[in-house]
């Protein structure tokens, strides 16, 4: 594998991880890098970032957090770390390929960031993701805070259990 399809398999699983949430979520591309690994010349890695538009109530964080961490697990990756920070808690996990690995963090006012990194795969070059985000696309600009209101993810009530949600 060259880092360019190392890459492609990082923007498949930011797509399918992001696009995967309901009630869905606006995401943006955030600055994707790439580069030598180090003490050799002949292979480098490549990092793709995503930052999530919609404001997540403090409420709702933690029901984000587990909806994309079943996720993971469900594809077969393996959750290596579970950071339960109360102001900027995260996920992280490997798939089982040993090619990339994720990293879903909560930074300032909530907003959530996701990285994901590939192993050290032959030198190619390497294109900027051409999928699409959802919402506006800031690719090459500054990235706001979340700055997309939703009627569910921004709500400051916790998401309620299914024993007290009438069904």
């Amino acid at each position: 594998m060259n880092m360019r399809e190392a890459a492609a398999k990082a923007d498949q699983l930011t797509t399918k991880t992001l696009s995967g949430v309901r009630p869905p979520l606006e995401w943006t591309h955030g600055q994707s890098d790439w580069g030598s690994c180090t003490g050799r010349s002949d292979v480098g890695d490549v990092t793709r970032r995503a930052v999530v538009m919609t404001q997540v109530s403090a409420e709702r964080r933690g029901s984000l957090l587990g909806i994309i961490e079943r996720s993971w697990k469900k594809a077969g990756y393996t959750i290596t770390q579970v950071d339960s920070n109360k102001e900027f808690p995260a996920v992280y996990a490997d798939d089982d390929e040993g090619v990339l690995k994720m990293a879903l963090t909560v930074g300032y006012k909530g907003q959530f960031f996701l990285d994901v990194q590939t192993a050290c795969e032959e030198k190619s070059e390497v294109a900027q993701p051409t999928t699409p985000g959802r919402g506006a696309d800031y690719r090459g600009k500054d990235v706001p805070t979340p700055n997309v209101h939703s009627a569910f993810w921004s709500s400051e009530e916790p998401v309620p259990s299914p024993a007290t949600s009438g069904g």
